[in-house]
């Protein structure tokens, strides 16, 4: 099996103090890796304009700086939500204006650039992964690519995929670890936080961790986010939804509003206790309505 080689683009050596991805943003520029630690947070997929607006209010009250939502829905079966495709990306960039937010959401075609060219992050999912012509054309886009570590991907597919991105000019990368699959059955995949440790060591690359899809499990993904964290994680992309009994998809899986607000505020000691930081803005000042 092939393996990075020690003068990859991505090798640690390369940026002994690590790449810190820019983000823009309505309230300002941002960075991804440094000290800061970024939560991303929002439903797995825009299910209506209603949904996705309220998703936002709850994750700018917060104070996360980045509203994901997917458009595009690669799911295993074709009788499954697929998403709202270009109406889904319209609602998401109108309800992160309104809410002050950047956004992220996963692209599965390069014939899609066009259509997201409101989105500040492009994510390419875990099915994605080793789509080389996607990477290809991303790789030349200008902008930062969040990239998903595959079903069953070894560590050195994961990071000759990102190779893919930095050779063609993309310097602008953000690796995440969203589980894998394993004989283990009780969760949706297993999450390898050893991969985050290791792959820190390796890459100079930020690296994310999705609790959400790695346990299909909401009680899960609070505790999983803390060892995510403790692990030397530089954020996570947490699904959270207003109504998850509601959820066209992955509602088992979706915080509440109330539980994305618990999760920062544990996570505010222990980022502390490593010698981090929780990026967070202020909760925005909302106008009082007449009555």
């Amino acid at each position: 099996m092939q393996t990075v080689p020690d003068t990859a683009l991505s090798a640690r050596a390369r940026k002994p103090d690590g790449t810190r991805v820019a983000i823009s943003s309505p309230r300002g520029p941002f960075e991804v890796g440094g000290r800061a630690f970024v939560v991303m947070a929002g439903p797995c997929a825009v299910e209506s304009e209603a949904q996705i607006d309220e998703a936002a209010q709850a994750v700018a009250d917060a104070g996360c700086a980045i509203l994901r939502g997917g458009a595009f829905k690669p799911r295993s079966s074709p009788y499954s939500f697929q998403g709202l495709g270009e109406d889904g990306l319209r609602f998401l960039a109108q309800a992160a204006r309104r809410n002050g937010l950047a956004t992220i959401s996963e692209i599965m075609d390069a014939s899609q650039l066009d259509a997201f060219a409101d989105v500040a992050i492009l994510q390419v999912g875990a099915r994605s992964m080793q789509n080389f012509s996607l990477l290809k054309a991303l790789s030349r886009c200008g902008r930062p690519v969040l990239l998903k570590r595959g079903l069953s991907a070894t560590i050195d597919e994961w990071l000759l995929a990102a190779e893919y991105l930095l050779a063609g000019g993309n310097d602008q990368v953000i690796l995440c670890e969203r589980g894998i699959r394993t004989f283990e059955t009780a969760t949706r995949n297993t999450l390898d936080l050893s991969a985050v440790a290791l792959v820190k060591q390796r890459t100079h690359l930020p690296v994310l961790v999705d609790p959400s899809h790695s346990s299909g499990r909401r009680e899960l993904v609070i505790p999983l986010s803390l060892a995510a964290a403790a692990a030397g994680a530089d954020g996570l992309l947490v699904d959270v939804h207003p109504h998850p009994d509601e959820a066209r998809c992955d509602g088992d899986q979706a915080l509440l509003p109330r539980e994305l607000d618990e999760l920062l505020a544990r996570l505010d000691p222990l980022l502390s206790a490593v010698g981090r930081t929780l990026f967070r803005h202020a909760p925005r000042q909302r106008k009082a309505v007449a009555r």
